[in-house]
């Protein structure tokens, strides 16, 4: 296995394994050390059904069943179906997950660890890659923030609301999305998290606080609170801490939903195909420290 790393604020890519089989111990430690370096992994060439992508995915931490029960992948409802295709009348996927900037499951008890996305079919215009993946560094926006700023807000919690993003969508023009219903909203209430959070794998802080879900911080006035959470939205998406990540057929794209936020660019049309599975993984076992020191403590041994 390598890791070849971009060279940007985010992203590497994983050569030499092939997801389709099992995981040893050592590629398991060097890919989860590697996700908390550099955020975002590509394993190009992939291979993968359904099967194999959820054992992949789960090799992390449990799988996530998404609230709305859309879009599974038949027999697989670990696997969400992202898609712009139609057939006999009906979209086969979720068109428009993920475009706005956002952390998936924020609005969650238990938070996501990350995404693995396996891409299918790519859109193309005139040999070009469309519908990229954008993210942005939230351990480098912590760093940058002004110290007094840091100081002032350590300790705090904001409260996430899935209802706020999932409105935010339903209100473009030609969205798919029903009005969440009661059952659905009493599924996921709103919940509150630190605002900086501690990675498990790294060790730096990271900024927890993201426009999609985002929507007060608790401890302040409301007043104040509409005035510093825009601030951060903005601050944390500055050209500096972003990266775009340009899809080929056969990627598999893992990246970390603790350290970043991330918004899929809509840039191609309902002829440009787009076909992707996704697996959610929560974070139930990685702020365990024994399970991150067990994963490294496979690497030392496997490498004697």
């Amino acid at each position: 296995m390598r890791i070849i790393p971009t060279g940007e604020t985010l992203g590497a890519t994983i050569a030499g394994v092939d997801l389709a089989k099992p995981l040893g111990a050592r590629d398991f430690a060097e890919i989860l050390r590697a996700l908390g370096e550099h955020s975002v992994l590509r394993f190009p060439a992939q291979q993968l059904d359904a099967t194999q992508l959820k054992a992949f995915a789960g090799r992390f931490g449990a799988l996530e069943i998404n609230v709305a029960g859309t879009f599974q992948e038949p027999g697989h409802p670990e696997v969400m179906i992202l898609s712009n295709i139609v057939e006999n009348g009906r979209p086969i996927g979720a068109r428009d997950a993920g475009q706005d900037w956002h952390t998936d499951m924020s609005y969650s008890e238990t938070i996501a660890l990350a995404n693995v996305l396996y891409a299918l079919k790519v859109p193309r215009r005139n040999g070009v890659a469309l519908g990229g993946t954008e993210f942005a560094n939230m351990q480098a926006a912590y760093e940058a923030l002004p110290a007094d700023l840091k100081t002032r807000l350590d300790g705090m919690t904001v409260l996430h609301d899935f209802n706020k993003f999932w409105e935010m969508m339903r209100q473009r023009p030609g969205s798919w999305r029903p009005p969440l219903s009661g059952e659905q909203r009493r599924k996921k209430p709103p919940v509150s998290h630190p605002i900086f959070l501690t990675h498990p794998i790294t060790g730096r802080k990271v900024l927890y606080a993201n426009p999609g879900y985002a929507i007060r911080i608790n401890e302040l006035p409301e007043r104040d609170s509409d005035e510093i959470l825009p601030f951060l939205f903005e601050h944390q998406l500055q050209p500096r801490f972003r990266y775009v990540h340009r899809w080929a057929e056969g990627d598999v794209l893992f990246w970390d939903d603790i350290a970043t936020l991330h918004n899929a660019h809509a840039d191609y049309g309902p002829e440009e195909h787009r076909l992707i599975m996704r697996c959610q993984v929560m974070a139930d076992r990685i702020f365990d420290p024994a399970f991150v020191r067990a994963a490294l403590d496979e690497r030392a041994a496997a490498a004697q």
